[in-house]
């Protein structure tokens, strides 16, 4: 009886939903799990006799057995999509699924350098027009806190160096105004004096601010190349993926004591919810110095 429940949802979501195999195996597989908790604890015949407490048992049990928080939210996405295929199949008198509440997702730390680590990594020779722009880019990225989607759509009509700003467009095509400090200023003002003009000597679009060898506009797989190289060269052993210096830019702000409202608004971030994980960040740095340091720690 629980088993032909299932079957029929299955077969109305591959039928009537035209759901792909993947999706398909995932609601088996969770729903397979579900009948037989039902089954073999709760010795439960028909999905009508299913109440909410043993949907919650249910979730209680793979949070016992060690199930992740995306796990369970995705069991009980099952669960729910098929207590009200029942309802609307009229199988089923009631939603037992009803006000059964997800549970939050972990939410993973973003990975931050040190200033020590920064420090290594925007130090290197300059002595080519390439390691200048590299330069003048990795300066700028953790002086504003752009991501590298933002870096690699500026424009130079986009600077306004003599003021101490940039102007950048974000998700949603959001325009903010980004303040620059004197040494990405600096490195910027260089590039634009020495390097810029021999890379784009061979082409007419001269609009992208940072641009390859060849004078084309910088992908986003190129930056990731280049920071991956200058990262090996520096000696920094920690995983630097294209968003470091972001993160890096805005831990380090609030540990030296900025509001939050301000790297927000720097970030481009919509809601203060989503600035609110370095706050985290600074709580977990500030644990580990304790453990380091306190006598009884």
């Amino acid at each position: 009886m629980l088993k032909a429940g299932i079957e029929d949802f299955i077969h109305y979501l591959q039928v009537e939903r035209g759901l792909s195999d993947n999706t398909l195996k995932s609601y088996q597989r969770d729903l397979k799990q579900y009948m037989a908790f039902i089954e073999n604890h709760i010795h439960k015949k028909s999905w009508n006799d299913v109440e909410r407490n043993d949907i919650i048992g249910f979730l209680y049990e793979l949070k016992d057995n060690g199930k992740s928080a995306a796990t369970i939210s995705r069991a009980i996405s099952s669960i729910r999509a098929y207590h009200q295929f029942l309802i609307r199949d009229q199988q089923v008198n009631q939603d037992a699924s009803i006000h059964i509440e997800t549970p939050k997702k972990e939410q993973k730390l973003p990975k931050v350098l040190s200033s020590k680590d920064v420090e290594k990594l925007l130090t290197f020779q300059e002595d080519s027009p390439l390691s200048i722009r590299n330069k003048a880019m990795l300066e700028l990225l953790y002086a504003s806190g752009l991501r590298v989607s933002e870096l690699i759509s500026l424009k130079v009509s986009d600077l306004h160096l003599t003021m101490g700003f940039l102007r950048c467009f974000g998700k949603g095509s959001r325009e903010r105004i980004v303040p620059l400090g004197d040494v990405a200023k600096e490195a910027v003002e260089k590039y634009l004096r020495e390097a810029r003009g021999q890379l784009t000597r061979r082409r007419q679009d001269k609009n992208a601010l940072f641009v390859n060898q060849h004078g084309r506009p910088l992908s986003r797989q190129g930056f990731w190349k280049i920071l991956k190289g200058i990262a090996r060269q520096s000696g920094i052993k920690k995983e630097i993926t294209p968003h470091t210096l972001r993160h890096s830019f805005a831990t380090h702000l609030l540990e030296n004591g900025a509001d939050l409202r301000s790297v927000q608004e720097m970030l481009g971030h919509a809601d203060i919810s989503t600035t609110q994980i370095y706050t985290h960040i600074n709580k977990s740095r500030l644990k580990d110095i304790y453990q380091s340091y306190h006598p009884r720690a």
